[in-house]
């Protein structure tokens, strides 16, 4: 084998190398979804679904609020994404003609 890879142009190469990692992508899918058959089927044997063995849920992504864009003129310990509702300073400050970018960071 290591003769007919000599004999092979670049291209070739490269699309050997793509065949090669979709067929190590496709054994890995096999290998995870034959592992998680077994677990499934153990956990039935003693009479549990996996869900209930691993709590119901997955696991919950701890994502960041964001950074704060805006901050209350007279507070700046009171911050805003710009994301979701806008707090009641920034509505009082736009009522009273104060503009976003006014308070913003």
């Amino acid at each position: 084998m290591a003769k007919a890879i000599e004999k092979m142009s670049l291209s070739e190469l490269q699309a050997y190398q793509k065949e090669v990692e979709a067929a190590i992508k496709g054994y890995e899918k096999k290998r995870k979804s034959d592992a998680l058959a077994a677990v499934r089927a153990t956990a039935k044997e003693h009479g549990f679904t996996l869900e209930e063995l691993l709590g119901g849920k997955a696991p919950a992504k701890s994502g960041s609020k964001g950074v704060a864009k805006y901050a209350n003129p007279s507070d700046p310990s009171q911050t805003w994404t710009g994301r979701g509702r806008q707090p009641n300073w920034v509505k009082d400050a736009l009522a009273k003609g104060k503009s976003l970018e006014s308070m913003a960071i």
